[in-house]
């Protein structure tokens, strides 16, 4: 079994005294994990870093084995270190495309999202992009929330909330008794203007909300990656 493919390497572990596991997130293969044998030297270091964008060629004698993986820089995204927020940026997205996704299935429309996401992280404004990259995160792996109509009446106005439940919109006059159980719907997730700090920080309620419900259980229970927490809260420290 063989294949090539471009990716962004998303995670590595040491394997035995002289080669590393490494996670890539490629084009046409997904989430997919191998050997790179030399990973721990301090050449191949400088590549193994997250972010680094990669070709890599796969090698194993069966589908289902781990494979042995043989890579080639093409990018060094080793300018973001510098930058705490864009690094912290880098590391969140890393983290949770390895929390959510399943291995080897592929996800093109999310591969070229993820692409510019990260290419935007050495500038400004990019907070809410990435807020949206996670509500296309939840619509890739099957969770994806329906923000068109009211649940309640049907009604395209005045949109206020989202279901914690069912993860569909709610209209302000549509939610009657409801409301404090409701999530607040930022209007900057309807393409309705610029998020300020306080919807970014509804918006990332939601997401968190149902990335927490729907794929906690995949992972044992496991609690949502501490890179995206604390991404969160130097994104609410730099608004407040």
């Amino acid at each position: 079994m063989e294949w090539q493919d471009e990716g962004t390497l998303i995670g590595s572990r040491p394997h035995g005294e002289t080669s590393a596991i490494i996670e890539v997130f490629t084009a046409q293969h997904g989430r997919h994990a191998g050997v790179l044998r030399g990973g721990a030297s301090r050449k191949v270091a400088a590549m193994l870093q997250p972010g680094s964008q990669v070709t890599v060629n796969w090698r194993a004698r069966l589908d289902d084995h781990l494979g042995v993986f043989q890579a080639e820089p093409l990018r060094s995204r080793a300018g973001l270190m510098g930058d705490r927020m864009a690094l912290a940026g880098l590391n969140a997205i890393c983290a949770m495309l390895r929390f959510a996704l399943p291995e080897r299935a592929a996800y093109p429309l999310l591969y070229g999202r993820t692409q510019d996401l990260l290419s935007r992280l050495d500038g400004a404004g990019w907070a809410a992009d990435y807020l949206r990259w996670e509500m296309l995160l939840l619509e890739e792996t099957g969770f994806g929330l329906d923000l068109a109509r009211c649940a309640v009446t049907g009604s395209r106005e005045d949109l206020a909330y989202v279901s914690p439940r069912t993860g569909r919109a709610v209209s302000r006059g549509g939610a009657g008794d409801w409301t404090p159980r409701l999530l607040p719907l930022p209007q900057g997730l309807l393409g309705q203007g610029a998020m300020s700090g306080t919807e970014l920080a509804q918006g990332f309620a939601i997401t968190g909300h149902f990335l927490l419900r729907e794929l906690s259980a995949l992972h044992h229970g496991r609690q949502l990656p501490e890179a995206r927490a604390r991404l969160i809260d130097l994104l609410a420290r730099e608004s407040s």
